[in-house]
């Protein structure tokens, strides 16, 4: 009898013990799901680079907006950008440039990527950069040398193939991330370097004395896909001279979205869509990028469909899947 009424006690005693612990372990389930469904990450470009520039700045304004928390997240350049937001968990936007998506298609890397991946807003216009030390003074006098072009993954890498194959200039290329490359050049192991981003661009490593930007000369065949464009001293009052203009090309860098089929994430991109057009004024004031002064939330990207035109279509099955297993359908 004794020892049923100390079981039945003991019993009762944790019970009445776990009753908070549930409650606990309730509260925090509730707390992390309530997180989850207001986070985005967006992936953007180098630590230098003004895709990460922009993503701070979309966090710092977006924050708190409509329940919203945006997580910037450092990348490798478009084409990796464009991978990490087909599978990785918890990408759901990226920054990449407009001439991307094609390059995808016409590699094969992503069946289907039409459907899969859409633009939010066109951001602005990126120039190429094509930083050279002393002694070039061309894009023709860089034929058989090294030249760094970031990532092999990058968007930059991807441009800068193109455009010395448009021109013929045979380079030796070099994959360096930018801080690398940019230490490379000081120490003269390269003859330049290839950076698309907008301008100003900023450096983590100050540019070696002497360098300068080389011009990249037009084409019809250059103009059938990139823009005409110009840096001068305002710009780079260390690299250009007072008065002088070195022409380049553009290429347009796109907030692009993963075209969710889950309602809740869907929903989330919907709220962000919202969000930026409510704050986009905030983004045209200091200390925010001037570049997104460039920035037209109504322009169109030719090539790609904007986010919320069209319902999320079925995929094939040999499409990339976003999800790796089906427990991860409805994860962060």
């Amino acid at each position: 009898m004794v020892r049923r009424d100390l079981l039945v006690g003991l019993a009762a005693a944790t019970v009445g013990l776990s009753a908070p612990g549930i409650a606990r372990a309730q509260l925090v389930s509730n707390s992390v799901n309530a997180a989850n469904a207001n986070t985005l990450g967006v992936i953007s470009g180098g630590l230098d680079g003004t895709y990460t520039r922009f993503a701070a700045d979309l966090a710092a304004v977006l924050d708190g907006v409509d329940s919203l928390r945006i997580l910037p997240i450092i990348g490798k350049g478009s084409l990796q950008n464009i991978s990490d937001l087909l599978y990785l968990r918890g990408v759901d936007l990226a920054i990449v440039q407009s001439d991307v998506l094609a390059a995808a298609a016409q590699q094969k890397a992503f069946p289907g990527i039409e459907q899969q991946v859409q633009y939010v807003t066109k951001l602005y216009d990126e120039e190429v950069h094509v930083f050279a030390g002393p002694g070039i003074e061309r894009l023709e006098d860089l034929a058989g040398k090294l030249v760094s072009m970031d990532n092999r993954s990058s968007g930059t890498a991807m441009t800068a193939t193109l455009l010395f194959s448009l021109l013929g200039v045979a380079i030796q290329p070099v994959y360096d991330a930018t801080v690398d490359a940019t230490e490379r050049l000081r120490r003269g192991e390269i003859a330049a370097m290839v950076r698309v981003t907008g301008k100003p661009a900023r450096f983590t490593t100050p540019l070696p004395e002497g360098a300068r930007l080389l011009s990249v000369p037009l084409s019809d065949a250059l103009l059938e896909t990139y823009l005409p464009a110009n840096f001068t001293s305002a710009d780079y009052p260390n690299v250009v001279p007072p008065g002088q203009t070195v022409e380049t090309i553009a290429v347009g860098a796109v907030l692009a979205a993963y075209n969710h089929q889950n309602a809740e994430r869907r929903d989330r991109l919907t709220r962000f869509s919202r969000a930026l057009a409510l704050k986009f004024d905030t983004f045209l004031r200091p200390p925010r990028h001037p570049k997104w002064r460039d920035v037209n939330l109504a322009a169109t990207v030719p090539g790609w469909t904007k986010f919320g035109t069209q319902p999320p279509r079925p995929q094939p099955q040999q499409q990339p899947r976003r999800f790796r297993n089906p427990a991860e359908v409805t994860g962060g």
